[in-house]
Order: C-alpha cells, then sequence, then structure tokens
C-alpha cells in the first residue's frame, strides 16, 4: 500500500491529523492497535481549551460538541475552609473552557473520517517503522493474520507514550526529560447530578481534591493518594468520606451529591518530554513526545497543538515543496511543552500536600493562593494559562 502520511495511533492526536490533512487534500492511512470500541470508549479528560473548540468547530467536527458540552467561565478554588472564583473568561478576553469528554471527540472524528472514505485500519498487530530517513519510509503490520507494508512520504507518531514510534528514534539521538510527583490521583466517575456549576480545586490538609463534570447527570471526580495505593485500599464509602471532608465549606452551606460509582481508577503523576520531537520524516505528536501531569488538563489540548503545527508544515511542503516548516516541527512545539509543563507541575505543587511538607511550605502555598485570588494580576496569568494561549504564541 502507499499513501502520503502514515499516522500510527487512532487517538485524539492521529485522528484530527488526519482530518486536517484531509481537508487540504492530502491522503493519510491511519492504524490503530485496539478495536474501535475500545479507543471510543476509554475514559480520559474532558476540559478543552478555547483553541481546541475553535479549531474543531471551525474544521466540521464541532456540531455535537457545541450541543451537547458544557462552557465554563470560570473555576473555583478552595483552601482554608472558603471558596474562590476565578473569573476565566473575564480576565481573557471572553476565552472559556469546555467539558467534552475525550471519547467524545474521538468519536466525532472516527466519523468524519468514515463519512470521508478516510482508512482507519483497527486491531493491527507488530506496528514497525523503517526508513526513515529515506525519502519513502515504510509501517510494516499485521492485519487481519496478513503482513502489510505501508511506504508513504511521512510517519506521524501518535501512539502514546507506550507505543513503537518514539523507540524508533535512535537513543543517541533522543533526550528524555523525565519528573515523577509524589502523588496519585484516584479518580471515579459518578451518576449523580454534579454538585457545581463550574470545577473546584480544592488544597486541604488531607490532600487535594477536584470535584469536575462530564454531563447534567454524571460527575468526574478525584483525590490526592499515595503512589503506592491500589483500587483496594479505596473503598466507595472512604471515597465519598474523603471527598466530603476535602470539598467542604467552613459555612458549611454546600453540600456534596453522592451516587452510584460508574468507574474508579488511580493515575500517577508524572511529566515527560522527549527532545527532538522529529527523526528524518518521523514526527512525534501528543503523548508520544511528551507527558503533562493532569492538574492542568493539557494533555490533549497540548496534543491538538501539535498536530495543528505538523499539519501545516506538511500542507506546506506538497503545496510548496518547502520543508522549513517541518524543520522547525520540534522546536516551535517544544516552545508550547515546556510553558504547559511549568504549568502544570506549578498548579500541581501548589495544590497538593507533599510527603515531606513541613507547616512553612504549607503557609508558603497557602500565601500564594490567597494572592492568586487577591491580585488580579496574579489571577489573570493563570487564567490565560488555563484557557490555553493562542496556537502561535
Amino acid at each position: 500500500m502507499e499513501t502520503q502520511v502514515g499516522i500510527v495511533g487512532a487517538g485524539p492526536a492521529g485522528l484530527l491529523l488526519s482530518h486536517l490533512l484531509h481537508l487540504a487534500g492530502i491522503d493519510s492511512v491511519v492504524l490503530e492497535d485496539r478495536s474501535r470500541d475500545h479507543v471510543e470508549h476509554r475514559i480520559r479528560a474532558g476540559v478543552l481549551e478555547q483553541g481546541t473548540v475553535d479549531l474543531l468547530t471551525a474544521t466540521g467536527v464541532g456540531e455535537r460538541l457545541l450541543r451537547e458540552a458544557l462552557v465554563h467561565h470560570g473555576i473555583l478554588i478552595s483552601f482554608d475552609g472558603h471558596r474562590h472564583r476565578i473569573p476565566l473568561s473575564d480576565l481573557t478576553g471572553g476565552r472559556a473552557i469546555t467539558i467534552y469528554g475525550q471519547q467524545e471527540v474521538v468519536k466525532d472524528l472516527i466519523s468524519a473520517r468514515l463519512a470521508a472514505k478516510g482508512e482507519i485500519h483497527f486491531e493491527v498487530e507488530g506496528v514497525r517503522l523503517s526508513g526513515l530517513e529515506s525519502p519513502k519510509p515504510v509501517v510494516g503490520y499485521r492485519r487481519a493474520n496478513r503482513d502489510c507494508e505501508l511506504q508513504c512520504d511521512f510517519v506521524a507518531g501518535c501512539d502514546g507514550s507506550q507505543g513503537v514510534s518514539r523507540q524508533a528514534i535512535p537513543a543517541e539521538v533522543l533526550k528524555v526529560h523525565r519528573r515523577d510527583f509524589p502523588f496519585a490521583w484516584l479518580g471515579i466517575l459518578s451518576a449523580v447530578a454534579p454538585s457545581t456549576d463550574e470545577l473546584i480545586y480544592a488544597r486541604h490538609s488531607r490532600g487535594f481534591a477536584l470535584h469536575s463534570l462530564r454531563s447534567p447527570d454524571v460527575s468526574r471526580l478525584y483525590i490526592q493518594v499515595d503512589p503506592q495505593d491500589g483500587l483496594g485500599d479505596w473503598p466507595d464509602d472512604r471515597v465519598w468520606e474523603e471527598l466530603r471532608a476535602r470539598l467542604a465549606t467552613d459555612d458549611g452551606a454546600w453540600r456534596l451529591n453522592e451516587g452510584p460509582v460508574l468507574e474508579k481508577s488511580i493515575a500517577m503523576h508524572r511529566s515527560l518530554v522527549v527532545e527532538p520531537m522529529q527523526h528524518g520524516r518521523l514526527f512525534l505528536a501528543g503523548d508520544a513526545a511528551h507527558i503533562v501531569p493532569p492538574t492542568g488538563a493539557k494533555g490533549l489540548n497540548l496534543a491538538v497543538a501539535d498536530v495543528r503545527a505538523l499539519a501545516n508544515g506538511m500542507v506546506h511542503w506538497y503545496r510548496t515543496g518547502d520543508g522549513s516548516l517541518l524543520d522547525q516541527y520540534s522546536d516551535r512545539c517544544l516552545r508550547r511543552v515546556w510553558r504547559v509543563q511549568q504549568f502544570s507541575s506549578w498548579m500541581s505543587t501548589l495544590l497538593h500536600r507533599l510527603p515531606d511538607e513541613d507547616a512553612f511550605q504549607d503557609r508558603l502555598a497557602r500565601a500564594e493562593l490567597d494572592w492568586i485570588c487577591r491580585s488580579e494580576a496574579a489571577a489573570r496569568s493563570l487564567a490565560e494559562n488555563y484557557v490555553g494561549l493562542p496556537f502561535d504564541a
């Protein structure tokens, strides 16, 4: 088989890249080792930046998003028994965040690609990359018990942190930056109406908590736990007890809605960046190139920024033969990646209780939160980063 761009991975990054290339008349084939049902139903973060929403709607895959998503113009920060609102839209010229599950974005993109007769091959095996420094790299794989080869002009590695794409870059070329945080999140999805109209981020002596939303009838909630904990350590009653304590306000006026737990999982917190994000005709995007702690809700949005830049570079190359934008891809993306890493790490350490944290460090964190809530300049800095910086910033 031959195509112009071979894309490894049918997550948001790979699917959106295929969609953007299609709009420019560029062919691609997407390869995915999981089933369609699996990729459409794996639960991931659901906070979309303004730029992500604008791009999805401008390119024709935002109809259901605009109809069903929840738009938020602020977030709530809770500490010392009090809750403070950060008016995101007021501080950023009207920009906002949108609550829409990543799996819903994936469903919309798959539908769009299949409606346009795009090629997505699910449940492939043994993906391997070769000839990456040649003009015609090859992606080998097995599908339906047959050995296949896909020859292309470029390969986009959108297959996540455990995929083959990152591993295809020689070790002497690739530099990996990693930081592991000393805490994890236990998250639940509950069939209960949210207890808040906007996300609540809480710093508490018992640990961090987050009240998020998925829909008017479904809540997403998280608590900080020890990285060594397992799900067996956290029966539902204990989870709800911690959520009540960590999200409570001193005036007792707020109540947490509780309901059946539909899903429960534990996620480690880590930061990872690889440099460069390209080698020969291979370009990494999304989790294949970087992982951010979830506190700032940046993973999906950073992947969208990557593929937007990559699509622009590929379209420019096909139309003009000029590879300068592709040559600059890694440097341009990494500038944004490191800005987002800094913001996400800052939010994580500010809002979580660290294992070795003493009273002095606790007071410093609370003083910084107090300043963010009282200073318009400090709140604006948080708001600008949270709703998402312009793509070309």
